[in-house]
């Protein structure tokens, strides 16, 4: 049943760690930070050059470190409270559909990540090998 578990959270960390790397890696390089910025400053985020950075790099870097699982509960609570700004700031009024610029997706990331903050990187992942 453990390694059942074990097999359970990797798969989730990776899942949604890959989700984060990329829409992060989509605001360094595809879209761009200062695009990105601009978006956000469509949507009342308070400083949105800077948030946009910040945003990206908790993504990038948080999305990485799920995958690897180090430091697994902070990154999963910075990807949380990530999310909970997209949410808040982007599609609270939009009804529950991406399709239509919905939470859905903000939410199932963000309380999964928080999910896996709270239960740790499971036996396969560095923080394991590390004693955390």
């Amino acid at each position: 049943m453990e390694t059942l578990q074990d097999a359970a959270i990797l798969l989730a960390r990776v899942g949604i760690g890959v989700v984060f790397v990329a829409h992060g890696w989509q605001k360094f390089f595809t879209l761009g930070l200062d695009r990105v910025g601009q978006q956000f400053a469509g949507f009342g985020v308070p400083q949105p050059h800077v948030t946009a950075a910040v945003v990206a790099g908790v993504e990038l870097v948080a999305g990485i470190a799920l995958i690897a699982g180090i430091l697994t509960p902070l990154a999963g609570v910075l990807l949380g409270v990530d999310m909970a700004g997209a949410f808040y700031f982007v599609h609270a009024t939009h009804g529950p559909f991406v399709t239509q610029n919905g939470w859905e997706l903000v939410v199932a990331l963000g309380v999964g990540a928080l999910l896996v903050a709270g239960v740790g990187a499971g036996r396969f992942s560095i923080d394991r090998v590390l004693g955390g």
